[in-house]
């Protein structure tokens, strides 16, 4: 007697999840076309910005820029470089940056170890002023702080954009610290205090590595606050030996009766491109960073 052949087997259907509810078929693909869409709509303005860096300055005077530029062109990156003189703001931005990204961390690391590990009175009240501070319009504090900084001889100084830039980059590394913090065992600490370290000593040399993705996370979102800010650069700086990359990308390309967008937008791509290259490379450590307070159990 033959033997029953053995049953087909049904493959699983295509719309239905690993023991979950159903899917159909097209809804994973609307989500990627609404992704794409989302990404060309952001990336767009910025490419507008490269295309336009890209073309003659008669043929943008004449109207003709189209989505690729009709008289393909570097030298608006040469001009940039040699006659306008750009390399001095530039590195006049990353000196600003780089010395009030520093400080931050520095002060940031010390508040939120006391708020995070201390027993303070008033601990919760102290994180919502902090983080009250960092919506505080700018505009306001302009006028206050030009008094303040020309009383103390520190107009057109770049102590004055340093404590400016505090102001915002303390309070969002502060929050961010504090919850990072937050996530890191008490008893990794108290080991080292009875191994007879100091309570610096411990910040230092335990917390400080163990937090070093919250630590990387707030050093680039502070460089890139201090990177991009045109207020108080407009402020307080005078000289333009001493401008940073915002204010003098305003001043690039101005004539008596014509301003130069080519060559503004040059500038934008060679401001952009470093930071938005340095942002891409540190991105999983930024989304760890960011992500640290939602884990606590």
């Amino acid at each position: 007697m033959a033997a029953a052949a053995p049953a087909p087997v049904r493959p699983p259907e295509p719309w239905r999840g690993r023991g979950g509810p159903r899917r159909w078929p097209w809804t994973r693909g609307l989500f990627y076309l609404g992704v794409g869409f989302f990404v060309l709509f952001a990336l767009f303005p910025f490419y507008w910005v490269f295309a336009t860096s890209l073309e003659t300055a008669g043929a943008f005077a004449q109207g003709t820029t189209g989505l690729w530029p009709s008289h393909l062109t570097l030298q608006n990156y040469v001009t940039v470089f040699t006659a306008d003189h750009f390399l001095q703001p530039l590195a006049n931005s990353a000196l600003v940056a780089t010395v009030t990204t520093a400080l931050t961390l520095v002060l940031a690391s010390l508040a939120a170890y006391a708020l995070s590990r201390l027993r303070l009175r008033g601990r919760g009240l102290a994180l919502g002023f902090v983080l009250a501070v960092a919506f505080f319009p700018v505009l306001a504090m302009v006028g206050p702080l030009f008094f303040v900084f020309r009383d103390l001889s520190l107009l057109n100084t770049y102590a004055a954009l340093v404590l400016s830039y505090l102001i915002y980059t303390l309070p969002l590394s502060i929050w961010l610290l504090t919850s990072f913090f937050g996530q890191i065992p008490r008893e990794v600490e108290e080991q080292a205090l009875v191994d007879g370290a100091t309570r610096l000593q411990a910040l230092r040399k335990v917390l400080l590595p163990l937090a070093a993705p919250g630590l990387f996370t707030t050093g680039i979102l502070s460089f890139i606050l201090c990177w991009n800010d045109f207020v108080f650069a407009l402020s307080f700086l005078e000289t333009p030996g001493k401008y940073t990359v915002p204010l003098a990308i305003v001043n690039l390309g101005q004539s008596q009766y014509q301003t130069f967008y080519n060559l503004i937008d040059a500038s934008v791509v060679v401001v952009t491109v470093p930071i938005a290259v340095l942002v891409l490379l540190a991105q999983r450590r930024i989304i760890a960073g960011l992500t640290a307070g939602s884990l606590k159990g």
